[in-house]
């Protein structure tokens, strides 16, 4: 049973070598399935198959993070990477975009200031 937090200290060679080593184990194990091994055997076959989603888990993880990083300074980034929010979220103004007014406005705002009222 592998930990995922030993995992994130580890390389990505060091990774995809421990996920090829976890997949041949597997087959082997499939193949004892198979051929009627020992019930002990047939009970690895679960913590491996966990062990292999682990590390994939991790190495995606890592590999996600260092494109962020990579794209933190970029002008257009990967759709994957971009926040997800809601679809209506997304299609929104920006907030400079909606604090834009026109020049007519601009105007009666100038001539025409909101009105201040005492109120004791």
């Amino acid at each position: 049973m592998v930990k995922a937090s030993e995992l994130t200290n580890k390389s990505r060679d060091e990774l995809l070598k421990q996920l090829e080593e976890l997949r041949n184990e597997l087959s082997s194990l499939k193949v004892a399935q198979v051929t009627g091994g020992n019930a002990a055997k047939l009970s690895k076959i679960s913590n491996v198959r966990k062990s292999i989603a682990r590390v994939l888990t991790v190495y995606n993880q890592t590999r996600k993070a260092s494109l962020r990083a990579e794209f933190k300074s970029a002008k257009y980034q990967p759709l994957d990477l971009r926040p997800t929010l809601t679809r209506s979220m997304r299609r929104r103004l920006t907030p400079a975009q909606a604090a834009k007014t026109t020049l007519r406005q601009r105007k009666k705002n100038a001539h025409f200031p909101k009105r201040k009222y005492a109120v004791k």
